[in-house]
């Protein structure tokens, strides 16, 4: 792959790896997929059945040895499986009034203050995904971005659910807000427990970060400050943890589950 090439891959695609989130695109999305990169090598189940689903969407296949496989991953794990992609839409460039417009649900958008770890924004997005979320919010700055380690964690999510990185969180949450979604702070300190909340109207559930949690200016723009009990000794979750327990009581209420 020339230089010119290896820029385009890091600039405008999106490159999953590792078997298990290249299935996920293959099966779920297969209209982002570009070219698989399959590891050279004898056959096995594993690779027969990527080849399989490449082949059902005529999907242009590469055949490598594993240090191109490393390069393409970019310091992911990638298992003998390389999927580049077509972002659904760049990082940043969604319009969020649209994309809400588009919805014939509720929109439930989930907001990250300062995330900072992939491992926490990639289970952020696969859980997101799996919530059926209508998008996963960032700050530009200060956050991790959609980075090699991220898309791995994902497990194809990152293909699937819009990530939009903005540079004014707080302008967001306004923006979100005049568009008529409550928008709803996680805290350890609030009162309210977030299985008291209605959630089955328009939502952006609002996560701080590793560290600090949510920043004064986000705080200011929530409506409600909601806690996640905790019955034990340890004092919070993991941020990820506690977007899942979020999305899915939303899930939970909108659906009628008891």
């Amino acid at each position: 792959m020339s230089k010119r090439g290896a820029r385009d891959v890091a600039g405008r695609d999106l490159i999953v790896c590792g078997f298990h989130a290249v299935r996920q695109v293959l099966t779920d999305a297969p209209e982002h997929a570009l070219e698989l990169w399959i590891e050279t090598g004898p056959p096995n189940p594993r690779r027969r059945d990527l080849l399989n689903l490449a082949a059902q969407h005529g999907l242009a296949v590469q055949r490598a040895a594993s240090r191109t496989l490393d390069r393409l991953a970019a310091g992911g794990r990638h298992q003998g499986a390389v999927l580049r992609c077509r972002h659904p839409r760049a990082p940043g460039a969604w319009d969020l009034r649209t994309l809400l417009a588009e919805s014939t649900a509720p929109p439930l958008v989930l907001v990250l203050d300062g995330v900072q770890d992939p491992h926490n924004l990639g289970a952020c997005l696969r859980t997101a995904d799996g919530a059926g979320a209508h998008a996963v919010i960032v700050p530009l700055h200060r956050a991790v971005g959609l980075t090699a380690a991220v898309q791995k964690v994902a497990s194809g999510a990152a293909a699937t659910v819009p990530l939009i990185q903005v540079g004014n969180l707080a302008a967001a949450l306004d923006e979100m807000k005049e568009l008529g979604l409550q928008v709803i702070g996680t805290a350890g300190e609030a009162s309210v427990s977030i299985f008291d909340l209605d959630l089955r109207g328009p939502t952006a559930l609002v996560m701080g970060g590793e560290e600090k949690g949510l920043r004064r200016l986000t705080r200011e723009r929530c409506d409600r400050l909601v806690h996640v009990p905790m019955a034990g000794a340890i004092e919070s979750l993991n941020v990820s943890v506690a977007a899942g327990i979020c999305l899915y009581e939303a899930v939970r209420q909108r659906t009628g589950l008891l």
